[in-house]
């Protein structure tokens, strides 16, 4: 198979050439390590191979089908993790066991060919490591694929791999899918697993899936491994029926909340809009009713506890990896906001915390109430067009703490929110301009996935943007 004829296919069309003997396992992951070859060396989202692949079951529905994993969360059995930080630079951090989302992806087929790029400890909008360097969109590589999924996306973008691991705990999902063109679910909290070795990550907002070409692939793979594991700390109802059935169903006339400003969030570019009022008309010209609107909750509680959660967070991972590896945090191994955040946690108390979960429950309840009036929230992913590289640079020293948090959610107003309250939530693209995606976001009711996919896939279908391709694309 030549790269054009791979790099063409979704996940599911190469399973399908696979299933039908028309080509084999092995010969998809020559094409996938050609396609790094190929463009790796522009856009930077691949910092290792795996040689021997780490093999999925030949009988999964992926089988054979090549696949990335993020370097962070996301544990791989013997191999080594980073998480893009210089802590951890000389690979001697190596998980004992598989993650249960990676049992269930190698039990779907997937042969994992690769760990792609991350920003350090993942708290970043883009994915700019002193570890690893730049990734770089596929579009434009003067700008960031986003974060901190970013090096996962751009591999999925530019080709080298139809579907790659992702997790979201402020957006690292639909950030980079928005910023490179692709389909990016953040899947329900307790949807799909994260043991055994996290529970409440980032005191529960934060989730795993993947990035994805297609609505069809994305509803597959939820599919394949979506329900909690054993002993799980939090989870939630199965879905009623596969999400491929479901995308394979007519979606019932819907109520689309129209959401063009966010509350106390700054305006968006006009593209973005435009997009938004575009999607809009699309979708009432298939009988759904759209009402613009908006939601209403504390937001200054929100950040608040937003920056709680995620200084506890970096805390306790720097603390850890100073306990198990012996290594003593500072700026010769750790990123000076990185570092300066992990302090901020170690000065939070525990009322602090509390705080946080009291803040989730009536942020939850405000807008669970607002979406029993509505089916889907139609609203930006981005406020701009990705960002230039450099913009947020997670090794400035001129910031501290609040510094760094202020300017990196004020990049990206429109994401953490869902991971507050757990609710499902998809980017994809809606046009472009100056030669770069622009996408939307969409929310639904905790559970309901169903329903984002659906939409999604009617909105393929009337604006396919499989057509758009990357000026970086292997072929």
């Amino acid at each position: 198979m030549d790269l054009k004829d791979y790099s063409a296919h979704d996940a599911t069309g190469l399973a399908d050439l696979v299933r039908a003997g028309e080509v084999s396992g092995a010969e998809l992951t020559d094409c996938a390590n050609r396609a790094i070859d190929s463009v790796n060396g522009s856009i930077n989202a691949v910092v290792r191979r795996l040689d021997p692949p780490v093999m999925g079951d030949s009988e999964g529905a992926f089988a054979g089908v090549p696949f990335l994993v993020k370097d962070q969360v996301l544990a791989v059995g013997g191999v080594p993790q980073m998480m893009g930080t210089r802590m951890l630079a000389k690979g001697e951090f190596i998980p004992p066991a598989d993650s249960e989302l990676f049992t269930r992806f190698r039990k779907a087929g997937l042969n994992t060919i690769g760990i792609t790029a991350t920003p350090e400890f993942g708290f970043n909008a883009t994915t700019e490591s002193v570890l690893h360097g730049p990734t770089r969109n596929p579009y434009n590589l003067d700008r960031s694929s986003g974060g901190s999924s970013g090096g996962s996306a751009a591999a999925v973008a530019a080709g080298i791999v139809p579907v790659a691991h992702a997790n979201d705990a402020a957006g690292s999902i639909r950030i980079p899918a928005a910023s490179c063109g692709l389909i990016g679910l953040k899947p329900s909290r307790g949807r799909t697993p994260l043991g055994p070795y996290h529970g409440m990550l980032v005191l529960g907002m934060a989730c795993e899936f993947a990035v994805t070409r297609t609505v069809r692939d994305c509803a597959a793979l939820l599919d394949a491994v979506a329900g909690p594991d054993i002993g799980a700390t939090q989870g939630i109802a199965l879905p009623t029926q596969s999400y491929v059935r479901a995308i394979a169903s007519d979606t019932r006339p819907l109520k689309v909340a129209l959401v063009r400003q966010w509350p106390k969030a700054p305006a968006v570019e006009r593209q973005i809009d435009e997009a938004l009022q575009r999607t809009a008309r699309l979708l009432e010209a298939q009988g759904h009713v759209i009402e613009e609107t908006a939601p209403v909750y504390d937001v200054d509680a929100f950040m608040r506890a937003n920056f709680s959660a995620w200084m506890s967070f970096l805390a306790v991972g720097v603390n850890g990896l100073k306990a198990a590896m012996g290594r003593e945090p500072g700026p010769d191994v750790l990123e000076a906001v990185t570092l300066a955040c992990a302090q901020a946690g170690n000065a939070l108390t525990a009322m602090d915390i509390e705080d946080v979960f009291a803040v989730m429950n009536t942020m939850s309840r405000s807008l669970g109430v607002f979406l029993t009036r509505y089916d889907i929230i139609l609203m930006p992913a981005l406020k701009r067009t990705p960002l230039p590289l450099g913009y947020l640079d997670q090794n400035d020293a001129s910031l501290d703490a609040h510094g760094w948090y202020d300017r990196l959610f004020d990049a990206i107003p429109f994401t953490a929110q869902f991971n507050m309250t757990g609710l499902p939530a998809l980017t994809l693209p809606a046009g472009m301009h100056d030669e770069m995606p622009v996408p939307i976001q969409m929310v639904a009711g905790m559970g309901r996935e169903d329903v984002l996919l659906q939409v999604a896939r009617d909105l393929e279908r009337l604006q396919p943007w499989r057509a758009f391709r990357p000026k970086v694309f292997a072929q």
